[in-house]
This record gives C-alpha cells, sequence and structure tokens, in this order.
C-alpha cells in the first residue's frame, strides 16, 4: 500500500471513527441496547395494564370507606404472606447498590414476589405508586439479558440502567427526562455514568415507542395545566423561594420514614403491612387525598378550586402516608406522591402569596423530588415533560438548591460517587469504575426484617 493510500485511510478512519464505534466493532452491543429498550416498554406495558385492570377492581372509587378499610387491611395481610412465601422483593436501593458493584442485579428471583404485591397494595389504594416496583422490574430485564451475554460490568451496568430508563418512559412519558432522571438517581451529586447516557436515550425512545404504540397514545402530556403567565427574570425568585421551602419538606419526609421505619421494627415482619394498611386506610378518613399515590389527584388540584385548609390538609396526610406506607412493607415508590405534595403546596402558595399557580406548582413538584432522589436535571425535565410546559429555568433554580439545600440526607442511601470504594469478593479483581469485577459477589438481599425505601 503507497503511502498515499494510507494517508486515505487514516483521515476516513479519523473522520469516521466515532461512527464505526457504533455500528461497527459494537454494533452487537448498540443491539442489545435496542432490545433492552423495546423488552422493557413491553413489561412496562404489560405491568402499568395490569396495575390500571386491578386499580378498577379494588381500587377506593369503588368502595365505601369502611368497606375499603378492611380490603386495605386484607391487602396488607396479603403482601405481608407473599413476602414470607415468596421471598424479600427488593428494593430500588438495593438494586442501586448491585449497580455499583457488578453492573446489575444477579437473577430476577425478587420479581416473583415484587410484581404481585406491589400491584395489589397500588391497586387499593397505597399512598406510593409504581415507579420504584417497575423501574426495578425493567431494570432486571437489563440485568438479565446482560448476564445471559456475559457482558463485563460496565456494559451489564449500561444495559441495567436502559432498562430503568425505559421503565420510567413508560410511566412518565418523558423519554428525555426519564434517561437522565435513571442515571442521576445512582448518585447523590449529579450523572456520572456519563457513558451510559445515549444508551439510556435510545433505550427510553425504545421502550416509548413499544408502549405507545402497544396503547394507541400519542404524545400528549401526562397533565394538563393551565398555561402559566409569561415568564420574567422575577420568577426566579420564585424558583429560588420553592427551592428553599422544598428543601424543608424533602427533609421532613426523610426523616418521617426513617421514624416510621423504626417504629415498624418493633413489630413482627408479617405484622407490619397490615398495621400499615390499617393506619393509610384511618388517615382516609380525614382526607381521599390520603389513598392512591397521586397522579391523578395532581391533575385536580392544578385544574380545580380548592379551599385552602383541604390543600394543607391533603399535603400533611400525604406526607404521612406515603412516608408511613413506604416503611411498613408494601412496594411502591415515592416520585410522584412527591409530585403530589409539590402541586398541593404550590396551589396553597398560589392562595396565600398570589404567585402564579402553576408555576409554584412545578417548581415545588420538581424540586421537593430532586431533594428527596437527588436528581436535578431528571426531576425537571420529567416535570416538564409531563406538564407540557416551558418553565425551566425556575423549576431548574429550584431544583439546584433544594438538592444542594438537602445534601447531608438522603433517603436512598446507597447513592454514591462512580470512584467509591467498594470492597471486592473473593476472587474478585477492583474495577477501574470503583466496583468490582464481574466476578465479584452481588449485593447481598436486604433483611425482611428491616424495611427499606424505595425511591
Amino acid at each position: 500500500m503507497s503511502s498515499r493510500d494510507r494517508g486515505v485511510r487514516q483521515r476516513v478512519r479519523g473522520r469516521w471513527g466515532f461512527a464505526s464505534v457504533i455500528v461497527g466493532a459494537r454494533r452487537g452491543f448498540w443491539c442489545l441496547v435496542v432490545v433492552v429498550g423495546l423488552a422493557s416498554g413491553l413489561v412496562g406495558a404489560g405491568y402499568v395494564e395490569a396495575l390500571k385492570y386491578l386499580t378498577q377492581v379494588l381500587g377506593p372509587g369503588g368502595f365505601a370507606r369502611p368497606t375499603h378499610l378492611v380490603l386495605i387491611v386484607a391487602v396488607g395481610a396479603t403482601i405481608g404472606l407473599l413476602t414470607r412465601v415468596l421471598g424479600s422483593p427488593g428494593d430500588v436501593e438495593l438494586l442501586i447498590d448491585n449497580i455499583h458493584v457488578s453492573g446489575g442485579p444477579a437473577d430476577v428471583r425478587d420479581l416473583r414476589s415484587l410484581i404481585p404485591i406491589s400491584l395489589l397494595g397500588i391497586s387499593v389504594g397505597s399512598a406510593i405508586g409504581p415507579e420504584a416496583p417497575l423501574v426495578q422490574t425493567t431494570g432486571s430485564v437489563g440485568s438479565w439479558i446482560a448476564l445471559r451475554r456475559r457482558l463485563s460490568v460496565s456494559e451489564s451496568r449500561i444495559l441495567t440502567v436502559t432498562g430503568m430508563a425505559a421503565g420510567f418512559t413508560v410511566l412518565f412519558g418523558a423519554p428525555l427526562g426519564s434517561a437522565v432522571f435513571a442515571l442521576e438517581i445512582l448518585h447523590r451529586r449529579g450523572l456520572e455514568y456519563y457513558e451510559a447516557l445515549l444508551p439510556a436515550g435510545i433505550g427510553s425512545l425504545a421502550g416509548y415507542l413499544i408502549y405507545g404504540l402497544l396503547t394507541g397514545l400519542g404524545f400528549k402530556p401526562v397533565w394538563h395545566f393551565p398555561e402559566p403567565h409569561t415568564l420574567h427574570f422575577g420568577d426566579l425568585g420564585v424558583g429560588l423561594a420553592a427551592g428553599c421551602a422544598a428543601a424543608i419538606v424533602a427533609v421532613a419526609f426523610i426523616y418521617a420514614a426513617q421514624l416510621f421505619r423504626w417504629c415498624f421494627q418493633a413489630l413482627p415482619s408479617m405484622l407490619r403491612p397490615v398495621v400499615g394498611g390499617a393506619a393509610l386506610g384511618g388517615l382516609a378518613f380525614a382526607t381521599p387525598y390520603a389513598l392512591t399515590f397521586g397522579e391523578g389527584q395532581i391533575q385536580v388540584i392544578a385544574t380545580a378550586k380548592i379551599v385552602l385548609a383541604t390543600l394543607l390538609l391533603a399535603f400533611i396526610v400525604k406526607l404521612i402516608a406515603s412516608s408511613m406506607i413506604v416503611s411498613s412493607g408494601w412496594r411502591g415508590g415515592f416520585i410522584i406522591p412527591m409530585f403530589f405534595l409539590g402541586a398541593a403546596l404550590g396551589a396553597a402558595a398560589h392562595d396565600v402569596f398570589g404567585v402564579d399557580k402553576v408555576l409554584a406548582m412545578v417548581t415545588l413538584m420538581a424540586a421537593i423530588n430532586a431533594g428527596v432522589t437527588k436528581t436535578p436535571f431528571g426531576s425537571t425535565l420529567v416535570v416538564a415533560e409531563m406538564s407540557g410546559l416551558r418553565l425551566l429555568p425556575p423549576v431548574l433554580l429550584a431544583s439546584i438548591v433544594a438538592l444542594f439545600l438537602t445534601s447531608r440526607v438522603s433517603m436512598i442511601h446507597t447513592q454514591r460517587d462512580r470512584m467509591a470504594e467498594v470492597e471486592p469478593g473473593p476472587g474478585s479483581t477492583p474495577d477501574p469504575n470503583g466496583a468490582a469485577s464481574e466476578t465479584s459477589g452481588r449485593a447481598p438481599p436486604p433483611d425482611d426484617d428491616a424495611p427499606a425505601p424505595t425511591a
């Protein structure tokens, strides 16, 4: 080969090097990314449709309050029994730990108890939602595919995050926000596994596509909020104030969950879901806003005229109900309940201070969730996409302020830096990303007698 031909080849390789990585040597891995996205979309669609059906059968709308209280207690007893018979359903906290240590869960055995327990609890009116069980399920799908292909820890981690992103997208209908959220939730101070961002985005779009084709849903946002006033620089002050208020709410929720967890530890493991269900049903007599995870209730708050006392009562009771039930052995997520707290508090702020209602709602929705889950960009994008509003500057400011003000407290204790030291298991070698190699053991399962929060 002449020197001229070699020069031409080097120039072509330099110009198309990035494309060759995608479609060349690693094209098999990118095909797996798409497969994980599509499979997670299928699994997510099945989960969501099953939840809709069970909600019609068991949900609070079809029963008188005393009858529904009995039903909630019965579901709590069933959850305790299923946990004892089928084993611990795990939680997102364990999933995140496994992602850091070995790329993802070692198997999908947790799902045999997680899926029925979460479906029963959420459909009967639990104050926590489907986001954590659904993401745990779709993340396990990505990890399972990686295990079957004997991929490295780094590649397994990427596929697990891809499955999580697709699961978030099925629920939120927000592909961009879901991809960022799935990466941010692994850490306390921002997105660090940047190499997984593009696969997460592709997985989100694949999951969104398959879910949309199966359900016939278009690109409509989940909520239809009224248009806010035209933004001006003064609204950044609203974002700053919302961030400070959200930090207080986030800390209150985290400490309330820890207090309830300490209280429930005094009870036998099978009795905790029963007592939690009875307490949840009792709170429903104070306000119906105690029940369900709040997605439909947010739309009511945004469009209906609700008196201030009702909003404040709904806020307080939902905070108590969600922090209590997440600590009692029921399985579900607290992301959408945090959105509800922000919506109720924002509507109340509109009545008290005269700020724009929608602006106050969405800034507090994103900021409270960012304070609890440490996901400022993901929370901002998800809320913006779900509400179909262009309020990014004040919403992002509120989320970042809440993140910094709550940096010393955390709901998800396994969130950590990617370079954190992880003690390798027997026969393993250190991974340059701060995790053990694929030969190391997975994180141990949680103790059934110590219920942990889920995201």
